[in-house]
């Protein structure tokens, strides 16, 4: 389905990233991973490291992607923080590094490749937001308030690009199984698989395969769109 496309994944380490890298390496992209601080260990991906807050490391980012990719088709804006700490605790410091690890590094690695995607006759840019972008969770307002922010974001971007033959939609997961959360938030995962309409978590590939098909041919006609992977809890029953 991708085959011949190149795609570059931020924070791509482990978890939803990890993936994400996978699923579009399985359906046949070339895949460059970002990692910030650890490395990925896929064999099917490149790594390269940066630290996306700064203009001049996306910069790089993009032109070691285009040098040992040869192009750049697709991009999944992953890369984020996600702290849990009560509003009346958040300080204005929590506030701007959970915008600047979140929508900073999306407006900044969008940019940069929307620049290059211009003159190559398009692309698919996929920023992955969640499901705490439209529906708020206790402790969590400064993340949740930030993915608001990034879905407004790939709306706006869509209508700035889509003229150029770039699309740029987002994914928006729910709860996404990964080691230990089982142990880690037992009532949390519970309430989860009781409530979900599809009775289970999320897990990263359910989140790759939703990112591989925005990233296809299967969607070329849609944009500014947000795609929620969430087994359906959004849509439960009011009473």
């Amino acid at each position: 389905m991708l085959t011949g496309k190149t795609a570059l994944v931020t924070g791509a380490t482990g978890g939803i990233g990890a993936g994400i890298a996978a699923r579009l390496a399985a359906h046949g992209a070339r895949v460059m991973a970002h990692y910030r601080s650890r490395p990925p260990t896929q064999p099917d991906v490149l790594a390269v490291q940066a630290d996306l807050r700064k203009p001049a490391e996306v910069d790089r980012l993009l032109a070691e992607t285009l040098d040992r990719l040869g192009g750049l088709d697709i991009v999944v804006n992953n890369a984020g923080v996600q702290p849990v700490q009560p509003l009346s605790e958040q300080t204005l410091a929590d506030w701007r590094a959970v915008f600047a690890g979140t929508v900073d590094t999306a407006f900044l690695v969008t940019k940069a490749a929307a620049n290059l995607m211009v003159g190559r006759g398009g692309g698919a840019i996929i920023a992955i937001g969640s499901i705490e972008g439209t529906l708020p969770a206790v402790g969590h307002a400064h993340y949740a308030s930030a993915k608001a922010a990034l879905l407004m974001h790939t709306k706006a971007a869509a209508l700035e690009y889509g003229p150029h033959g770039i699309r740029v939609n987002a994914v928006s997961p729910g709860l996404i199984s990964r080691p230990g959360i089982e142990d880690a938030w037992p009532e949390g995962v519970a309430s989860w698989t009781e409530h979900a309409p599809l009775g289970r978590l999320g897990t990263p590939e359910d989140v790759g395969d939703a990112c591989v098909f925005l990233a296809s041919d299967l969607s070329r006609w849609i944009t500014g769109q947000n795609l929620t992977v969430d087994g359906g809890m959004s849509v439960r029953p009011a009473w």
